[in-house]
């Protein structure tokens, strides 16, 4: 029966991903039709099912995982005439990659020949992702025989399956294609289909390699971790390979790659998720943050007027306590920092100063839309004065200066003013006073009333980002104040054991699966690991990241973009949100946040120098990571057990600190 509507649930499922294309299914490998099954490419689902049949029996699953980021291994056994005990003598095999090729291997380990009949069953809708996401798939589109396999075709899109070797059977009606094949003893037999989009003119060829949204060559080195540890390895492996499976290219620019903001809702550019997972991996270079840097400068909104300069930007659910917000706002005050950042990270001068205008426009809406206000509303015109956009706000101003005056253009002092009294203003308005020590508000209303509760964005006000030599921006709170957030981000009301709740366990509306109110985000916690171990207060960062390399060994190393914010307990495993993505850009790049904030590498490449600043508590042992980029060339470092960095590979050129 079709699945009711709404959001698919994915959190079971296995997803192969080589962006535009993907194939999804259950651990058993079989493709049902229902729900979200199926291969795609380019947001078209040309095929939904592709079930087995050997000898008139599905096989029994055994094992299905994932080998890569886009391909899988499902491994089945069937039971035939020929066994004469309970072991099954014939073992079915599926090797499926993302781009629609999947091999069926069958061998037998009988002691005399077999004949079997394969039977895979053929069928797609033509969904578009969207409807199939949604459970808006319609009925199956009548299959035609076609050369070597079935096709389908519907005003506007067309698909085919070809198989090597040629089925000796092909039922059209039922979508059926069928085999007698004869195994020996000891040996194996293969099929192979391909899934192949249609083209003008026929179907593509199948030795023409599908087309592939991926550079040739990830825009980042061969970062590699080895320690006491061995999860911090397997966790980088993982997060690197999911990075890959979502980097995509500017169509009408293909030199500029950027990240897919996650699989299988959103499969493009998200502004903001695409900067954020660039900005958090500046350790494996700069060649990311340039490339979505440049894709977002073009499509900043013309000015003049009140939104020129803007990124524009979907609205995005904010949970209970408070209207959608903007993602629009974030990237716009986010991309100055990110040039800024990846200036210290080694990005040449000719780069920043092509983006520099753009960023300069970006600072130019923050002025505008700000006004008289000593705030920045979300959304605008009306507010609210979110805690997190002022944070942002402030950032990209100190950052901003900093850039401006690197590059010798005017309005650094202006922004480092405008910031300075931002901060003295933050501190009286958006403090809370209670018995507990106080908190800082959620929000301010354009009244003046402060929302109160409490929850992971609050992190953002301890990510102050990097200036000159290494040094971080001053914080919005004073250290009285931030002394207290660590205390909170490091509470069992916020922190589940797994990770910082998006929404404090207290709070009127939390919801442990609630992805604004309750559920853990990758993203902050990585970013309050940084903020935490900035700051000095390594005990509670050390503690919120060993939580998150908890939970994601309990993920296979592949941390999905949220999960549910349930306090752990003794024997507890991490419980997986249905319609969190998983891979996601945000995920993925907070891993190399989480596990380079061990190192605490800070590079000022205009200056000549990089520092070395680690975790002193060792939350992990030693660690070494190795293949990390400064100015695009490898840097490698070791942290020893009692916290002591040393730098093993830089850059000629670069004077080392600690």
């Amino acid at each position: 029966m079709p699945r009711a509507l709404g959001p698919q649930p994915v959190h079971a499922a296995l997803i192969c991903v080589a962006l535009p294309a993907l194939a999804i299914s259950g651990e058993h490998g079989q493709m049902t039709g229902q729900g979200l099954d199926g291969f795609y490419r380019a947001g078209r689902r040309l095929l939904a099912r592709c079930t087995v049949r050997v000898g008139g029996s599905e096989p029994l699953p055994v094992q299905g995982r994932l080998l890569t980021a886009d391909r899988a291994r499902f491994v089945g056994t069937v039971r035939t005439v020929a066994d004469s005990g309970p072991d099954p003598a014939v073992t079915v095999e599926r090797l499926r990659t993302a781009e629609g090729v999947e091999r069926i291997v069958l061998r037998s380990t009988a002691v005399r020949p077999l004949s079997l009949r394969v039977e895979v069953s053929l069928g797609t809708d033509l969904a578009e992702l969207g409807a199939a996401a949604a459970g808006l798939a319609g009925a199956e589109v009548p299959a035609a025989v076609h050369a070597s396999g079935l096709r389908w075709s519907v005003p506007g899109a067309q698909s085919a399956v070809m198989t090597d070797p040629p089925p000796d059977d092909a039922l059209a009606s039922a979508g059926l294609l069928c085999w007698d094949v004869d195994v020996a003893p000891g040996s194996s037999r293969s099929i192979e289909l391909r899934v192949l989009a249609e083209q003008p003119g026929g179907v593509r060829t199948p030795e023409a390699p599908a087309p592939r949204g991926r550079t040739g060559t990830a825009p980042w080195g061969d970062a590699q971790a080895d320690g006491d540890d061995p999860r911090a390895g397997a966790l980088l492996a993982a997060a690197l390979d999911d990075l890959r499976a979502l980097l995509v290219r500017d169509p009408g620019h293909p030199g500029d790659s950027h990240l897919a903001a996650g699989v299988p809702w959103r499969c493009g550019l998200a502004p903001a998720e695409g900067l954020w997972a660039a900005r958090m991996t500046l350790p494996l270079g700069v060649r990311l943050a340039a490339g979505t840097l440049r894709t977002l400068a073009r499509t900043q909104l013309p000015g003049p007027g009140p939104d020129g300069g803007r990124i524009p930007g979907a609205l995005r659910h904010a949970g209970a306590h408070l209207p959608p917000g903007c993602t629009g706002i974030e990237a716009t005050l986010l991309f100055p920092v990110v040039l800024a950042e990846a200036r210290r990270w080694g990005l040449s001068d000719r780069e920043t100063e092509a983006l520099l205008p753009a960023a300069e426009r970006c600072l130019e809406w923050l002025r505008t839309a700000v006004g008289d206000s000593p705030y920045l509303a979300d959304p605008l015109p009306r507010g609210p004065y979110r805690c997190e956009v002022q944070a942002h706000a402030h950032r990209a101003a100190l950052l901003g200066a900093d850039l401006l005056e690197a590059c010798g253009r005017p309005g650094a002092e202006s922004w480092r003013s405008w910031a300075a009294g931002l901060r003295r203003r933050f501190r009286e308005d958006f403090w809370v006073e209670d018995p507990g020590g106080g908190r800082p508000a959620a929000a301010l209303t354009p009244q003046g009333q402060r929302i109160p509760h409490l929850g992971s964005a609050a992190a953002h006000l301890l990510d102050t980002g990097l200036l000159g030599a290494g040094a971080h921006a001053p914080g919005l709170l004073d250290k009285v104040q931030t002394e207290q957030l660590a205390r909170l981000l490091g509470g069992p009301a916020l922190d589940s054991g797994w990770g910082l709740r998006s929404l404090g366990a207290k709070e009127p509306g939390h919801n442990p699966f609630g992805h604004r109110s309750g559920a853990v985000r990758v993203h902050e916690t990585a970013v309050a690991v940084s903020g935490l171990a900035a700051a000095g207060y390594e005990r509670e960062a050390g503690a919120l990241l060993r939580g998150a390399i908890d939970a994601a060994e309990a993920f296979g190393h592949r941390l999905p973009e949220m999960y549910a914010g349930e306090q752990r307990t003794t024997g507890s495993t991490p419980l997986p949100h249905p319609a969190a993505c998983r891979p996601a850009a945000v995920a993925a790049a907070g891993a190399v946040q989480l596990l380079t904030a061990l190192a605490g590498v800070r590079p000022d490449v205009p200056a000549g120098s990089v520092a070395v600043r680690p975790l002193h508590t060792a939350p992990l042992g030693a660690v070494r990571f190795t293949g990390l980029r400064i100015a695009e060339q490898p840097f490698a470092v070791r942290i020893s057990r009692m916290g002591l960095g040393m730098v093993e590979e830089a850059p000629d050129g670069l004077q080392l600190g600690v």
